[in-house]
């Protein structure tokens, strides 16, 4: 799908996952695109939505899930509609896509704009220690809460690392610690319930028709990123999130390319949260040491500004596309600043109220 005025070098932009639908989950986005200037185009990930049957109208197997046939699905699309160079802006899982991109067809590439920067299984050991320093290691209010959470029977253990890790990057450790302490009140917390639905990888999420559909496209996470990587035996292990599914996939076999961004020549932007807990910080401060073209700019977010930031990730696309990129890390607080448009952007303000209307209506009565 293409919007807003055409423009010979175009922005694609590839959302999270695998399984995020490109066409219905950001009809607003390409809205606020259009009205910004920009030419976008989103391509629905092959296993997804319009891509998710083959021409006989079958849903497409398993073992047409691979990073290679998604990279070369963007291309043909690019042949179709006779675009030679783009721009590329990438969230999450979609950042691997966009260097994978980059790094097959380099002559087609324009500039990057990498959202929360996904580029190695290796970084699971740095979400394990970012976790366990924020919630399990710290001499903290929130972390002794959660160290008092994991020794009930209820909740589980990899429902208190999903719930506290989406709060935590959503609000802070204020709406964190809230959430937890109404949690270790109740058995039963409507804000944790609803944190849970938004937070919990299960086969509540597997097949959300046009929006989430990770039965399919889900293949390359397991067998090429390594979702169902082994647990460490250490508490609070973002191993343990995609466990309920790993019998329905295909086992790991290798990550699909070694991503590498020293021999980019194209301007190249990293869009960082300092609540990102999934893809740390730290990956993009990697990336940016290796590239010779780098922007880095961190501004005031949990994961994946594209769904929780939308202003900020167009704000920064605007200026790559623009060639003005490198003003961007002045521009952090001017970021910060812009409203927070979208359901997934404004959650953390109506968690925030939900746990204080919570606190307030429900009884104080001490944990058992």
């Amino acid at each position: 799908m293409r919007t807003g005025p055409h423009h010979s070098t175009p922005l694609v932009i590839i959302p999270g996952g695998p399984g995020l639908g490109s066409i219905r989950p950001y009809r607003a986005l390409r809205t606020w695109a259009t009205w910004g200037g920009l030419d976008v185009i989103m391509v629905e990930h092959r296993g997804v939505g319009r891509s998710r049957n083959d021409v006989r109208g079958r849903p497409l197997p398993h073992s047409a899930m691979w990073v290679r046939h998604v990279v070369d699905d963007l291309a043909a699309v690019l042949d179709h509609e006779g675009i030679e160079r783009v721009f590329i802006a990438g969230s999450s899982y979609g950042s691997f896509l966009a260097t994978s991109f980059g790094m097959r067809y380099p002559e087609r590439v324009a500039g990057i704009l990498l959202d929360s920067a996904l580029q190695a299984t290796e970084d699971l050991q740095l979400e394990r220690a970012l976790i366990r320093e924020l919630f399990s290691d710290a001499d903290t209010p929130l972390a002794r809460s959660v160290r008092q959470l994991l020794t009930r029977t209820h909740p589980g253990e990899r429902e208190v690392l999903d719930v506290v890790r989406a709060a935590y990057e959503l609000g802070g450790s204020k709406l964190a610690q809230a959430v937890v302490s109404l949690r270790l009140r109740h058995r039963f917390s409507p804000t944790w319930w609803a944190l849970e639905r938004y937070a919990l990888r299960d086969e509540s999420i597997a097949h959300v028709r046009g929006h989430y559909e990770f039965d399919i496209a889900g293949a390359i996470g397991f067998r090429e990123l390594n979702y169902g990587a082994m647990p460490d035996g250490l508490p609070l292990d973002p191993a343990l999130t995609y466990a309920p599914l790993a019998d329905r996939f295909p086992p790991f076999l290798g990550t699909p390319i070694e991503l590498r961004t020293d021999t980019f020549e194209w301007p190249l932007v990293l869009l960082v949260g300092d609540r990102d807990i999934r893809t740390p910080p730290a990956i993009a401060a990697r990336v940016a040491s290796h590239a010779p073209h780098p922007t880095l700019v961190e501004i005031h977010n949990g994961h994946s500004a594209l769904d929780t930031h939308p202003a900020a990730f167009l704000n920064a696309a605007r200026e790559l596309v623009r060639g003005t990129h490198g003003r961007l890390p002045s521009m952090a607080e001017r970021l910060n600043r812009l409203p927070r448009r979208g359901l997934a952007a404004r959650l953390p303000t109506f968690l925030s109220i939900a746990a204080r209307i919570e606190a307030v209506l429900s009884p104080r009565c001490s944990a058992r």
